[in-house]
């Protein structure tokens, strides 16, 4: 079940500067009720999908810590219930558009220290994860 699905906004840090404020694409999807997608059973229910927006200033490779802190506060999510991933849609470049960058999804894993995500780490999602994601994004 889609729980949210909106621009999030963050703030950064020093102060008045604001120093790592941005906005991000974020769903967020609880299937404590749904239960499997595609057949797919999910240990950490809670999924969270964010993207880059054009009119942030950071991104989200740059602030997934500080993204992931500031949401598990917001939206009240047990970190450990939680698969944060970050979405790369297929960019085309070059002149006619003739290069492509494919679509990425990447789960990225944290540690959490005093309610505070740190060390991301990024993985590839893959089958059937990733096609349940895929659903999940497309429902």
């Amino acid at each position: 079940m889609l729980i949210y699905d909106d621009i999030y906004s963050w703030d950064g840090w020093g102060g008045k500067l604001r120093l790592g404020s941005g906005k991000c694409r974020m769903k967020i999807f609880d299937l404590r009720k749904d239960g499997a997608v595609r057949g797919v059973s999910f240990i950490k229910p809670i999924i969270v999908v964010i993207t880059d927006v054009p009119e942030s200033k950071m991104t989200i490779r740059s602030c997934t810590s500080h993204i992931a802190t500031c949401a598990v506060q917001d939206f009240k999510i047990d970190p450990s219930r939680m698969l944060w991933i970050e979405y790369y849609p297929e960019t085309a470049y070059g002149v006619g558009q003739v290069h492509v960058i494919a679509e990425k999804l990447e789960a990225v894993d944290f540690e959490w220290r005093e309610e505070k995500a740190i060390r991301p780490r990024w993985r590839t999602l893959k089958s059937p994860l990733l096609e349940a994601v895929k659903d999940l994004m497309a429902g």
